[in-house]
């Protein structure tokens, strides 16, 4: 019988009627493992299944019989790659398994700060309807049809980002490792450089994996580049941002707007800058709670996908989707 160490809950094992194939044996640790606890408890295993975890090198060096290491999602970016790559062990994830889902509320979060719809919620809540009502008058509001919108980093949920938008008749353009020239000609889009789209664009929506050249990508000196009425939008990774600038960038209105799924460290402690405001700056920050890509079909498929995998190399195949 082979063994699996997963991160996930016991409970959520087998949720939404998905059961994982017979003659394996599962065992479970749970996040916020010690490197010492997490070798110990993997000593036997022949699979790891992950969520948003970290696998560093020590604990990687110390793994014996372990054949892959599958992400239930889509992001491996706390697992060392390169380590195991020296072991000779596969990593792989669930490639593209959220990205209708990913991109449907980066859309929303779009709309959301356009419209200034948290603001609105609160003020109402707070018996404001009038003067909500008459600032919307006096500050307006504009459609996602006027915007233009740059996307950085047009993988398979920046492009399905682009499709929705495309639906909306919002210009676009993009910033990617690549230029992605078939796409330009079949969606009208143009590609810009990085500095270009930052200053050029009414809504930034970043779409790139965390690595170490994206991580603080988002900066003061980015921050400053952008309009002053622009929005920033992050459903990837909150390191892309650094935060405390980001701050500073909504409290002296260098930027108008961020709505944000991701923030760094998830959760945030107490003295997080962006969740310590100044009131009248609140307003200008929607957050929610890295959900973006979590729908019942996103977990469904996502369960159903590293069982596939796992029960792939359990019958001597190769993995699907390996990162490394």
């Amino acid at each position: 019988m082979k063994n699996i160490l997963t991160t996930m809950s016991e409970k959520s094992i087998g949720m939404f009627g998905i059961k994982p194939p017979e003659g394996f044996n599962i065992s479970y640790i749970d996040s916020g493992y010690s490197d010492e606890e997490f070798i110990e408890k993997s000593k036997d295993a022949d699979f790891l299944l992950m969520g948003l975890d970290r696998l560093n090198k020590n604990i990687l060096d110390n793994l014996n019989q372990v054949k892959l290491i599958q992400s239930l999602g889509v992001g491996y970016d706390g697992i060392d790659v390169e380590a195991a790559r020296g072991k000779g062990i596969d990593v792989a994830n669930a490639k593209g398994v959220n990205r209708v889902s990913v991109s449907e509320h980066t859309i929303g979060l779009m709309l959301a700060a356009l419209r200034r719809t948290a603001q609105s919620d609160r003020a109402i809540k707070n018996f404001k309807f009038e003067e909500n009502y008459r600032s919307y008058q006096i500050e307006g509001t504009r459609t996602l049809k006027s915007a233009h919108v740059g996307i950085i980093g047009l993988g398979d949920i920046g492009i399905e980002v682009l499709k929705r938008l495309k639906a909306f008749e919002s210009k676009v353009s993009y910033n990617s490792h690549s230029r992605k020239k078939d796409l330009e000609k079949e969606y009208g889009i143009d590609y810009l450089e990085l500095d270009e789209l930052l200053k050029t664009c009414d809504i930034v929506t970043i779409h790139t994996p965390l690595t170490d050249g994206t991580e603080n990508m988002i900066n003061k000196a980015s921050l400053k580049s952008m309009k002053k009425d622009s929005i920033l939008i992050n459903t990837a990774r909150g390191e892309i941002v650094n935060q405390e600038d980001l701050a500073e960038a909504l409290i002296d209105g260098q930027i108008g707007m961020a709505a944000l799924d991701t923030i760094h460290p998830e959760p945030p402690s107490s003295d997080h800058p962006l969740l310590n405001l100044p009131e009248d700056v609140e307003d200008k920050l929607i957050l929610t709670s890295h959900i973006a890509g979590i729908t019942t079909e996103d977990l469904k498929n996502m369960q159903i996908n590293a069982w596939e995998n796992i029960q792939r190399v359990a019958d001597g195949e190769k993995p699907i989707n390996i990162v490394n």
